[in-house]
């Protein structure tokens, strides 16, 4: 499968996935080549993953897209106690969801926090402290994603990844931005396996 993995980090979610020709899309250079170094089958591209989604949406059989969290998050509620100071959402969380729902033929996974407001669009899925928007169905998924997510404090090490090795800031909250790779997986099986349906109902239809 042809996967686009937007906002890439450092692959949580694609940790899991097989048998995949992944392109993943993150626009920091010192994340960027972390990813490449786990993931040196991947191809890696540096730049804006918004403006990449609308100029080849067309090329892949399944996309991922994790926009930036920190302006929807509920932490805003402490952020504006304590310093009087209000940020506008980034709404290209709520562009991306319009342009994948209405012009994307293949299957997609949005995903986001749970915001400090009400959702300005109904996510399909809430897991965990992930809210997902999608174009396809999925049962529940029982993972150990929030005891593992309160233990990273002051660790660079989680889920299979070590990033000791790496000369990069703030390790912790790269670890935290994370996806589950479990749950990267459920996700991405449940659009694999619905793919795969509809090519066997196609082949069967000719």
């Amino acid at each position: 499968m042809k996967v686009l993995n937007l906002y890439a980090g450092i692959g949580g979610n694609r940790k899991l996935w097989t048998d995949v020709e992944v392109t993943a899309v993150e626009y920091d250079p010192k994340i960027a080549a972390i990813y490449k170094d786990i993931f040196p089958n991947d191809n890696v591209i540096v730049t804006d993953a918004h403006q990449y989604l609308l100029e080849h949406i067309d090329e892949y059989e399944f996309i991922w897209a994790s926009p930036p969290c920190p302006t929807h998050s509920k932490l805003q509620t402490m952020i504006v106690s304590n310093t009087h100071k209000i940020s506008y959402p980034d709404m290209k969380l709520y562009q991306e969801i319009i342009i994948l729902k209405n012009w994307f033929r293949n299957k997609f996974v949005v995903e986001n926090v749970k915001p400090y407001y009400n959702p300005l669009i109904r996510p399909d899925a809430e897991l965990h402290r992930h809210l997902f928007w999608t174009n396809f169905g999925m049962s529940k998924f029982n993972t150990t994603d929030e005891r593992k997510h309160n233990e990273i404090k002051n660790t660079s090490t989680v889920y299979g990844f070590n990033l000791t090795k790496y000369d990069i800031k703030d390790k912790v909250k790269l670890l935290r931005n994370m996806v589950d790779p479990e749950l990267g997986l459920h996700l991405f099986n449940h659009a694999r396996n619905i793919i795969k349906s509809q090519d066997v109902n196609q082949l069967e239809i000719f």
